[in-house]
């Protein structure tokens, strides 16, 4: 579903993501791991063409990132989430249906049923504007899922939740995992990461230090958090 070949990024004279080859398969939740500054979140950003790599290919589900197309697949929650104050969540939910091209018909009861999913029925009609940063979060989660995308781009989707909040993200992300969803994960919440993701790719100064399963990573008397401390440190 997705794939970097030697991809390299500057900024003028920092170097964000410096040779990175890393492929993530369909039905497969990985998860982006790093150091505040690690580039994270420029890898999201060159998968999701927001820039451009100086070297190196950029793929996803077979097409390359700088064509529009490969986006149709894709579904994104960027980690500071916005929504227009004057709208309320379910007008956002229906604008964002109908840039998909959702028939109103079907967008009326996908909106309906991603209320549902994100724990927000009785607040869909409020203004974002009185929205808390975990709500304006969960919404944005729910635009992400409109239209049952293959890929999902999460960037730390549980920012601002509290932990019933995180609790429900995460049984909402396993269901969409049985259903055959893609996940892409940045996430600081290692513990979450264990529970939910079958592989993880550790970034470190823009290089990619280690991908592998979880189980593999976390074996020998180690925690994900052991290892990640380990190998940023060392």
């Amino acid at each position: 579903m997705i794939e970097l070949k030697s991809v390299t990024k500057r900024y003028g004279s920092l170097t964000a993501v410096d040779d990175v080859s890393l492929s993530l398969r369909q039905g497969e939740y990985m998860a982006l791991l790093g150091p505040n500054g690690a580039g994270k979140t420029t890898i999201v950003r060159l998968i999701l063409d927001l820039t451009r790599p100086d070297s190196g290919y950029v793929s996803v589900n077979g097409i390359a990132s700088t064509d529009p197309a490969c986006r149709a697949s894709v579904g994104y929650l960027a980690e500071n989430q916005r929504l227009p104050p004057y709208l309320s969540g379910w007008q956002y939910l229906r604008r964002c249906a109908e840039l998909l091209d959702i028939p109103p018909k079907v967008a009326v009861d996908q909106c309906r049923h991603t209320v549902e999913l994100i724990g927000m029925q009785g607040r869909e009609h409020t203004k974002a504007q009185t929205y808390s940063k975990g709500m304006t979060q969960r919404f944005g989660l729910g635009a992400a899922i409109l239209g049952n995308p293959q890929l999902l781009i999460l960037d730390e989707p549980t920012s601002g939740l509290d932990p019933i909040g995180i609790r429900e993200m995460r049984l909402l992300l396993e269901s969409l995992k049985q259903q055959g969803t893609t996940v892409l994960l940045n996430s600081h919440f290692l513990s979450e990461v264990e529970k939910l993701c079958d592989t993880a790719a550790i970034i470190n100064r823009g290089r990619l230090l280690v991908k592998d399963s979880i189980t593999s990573l976390a074996a020998a008397n180690e925690t994900l958090e052991d290892v990640f401390v380990r190998l940023v440190k060392g």
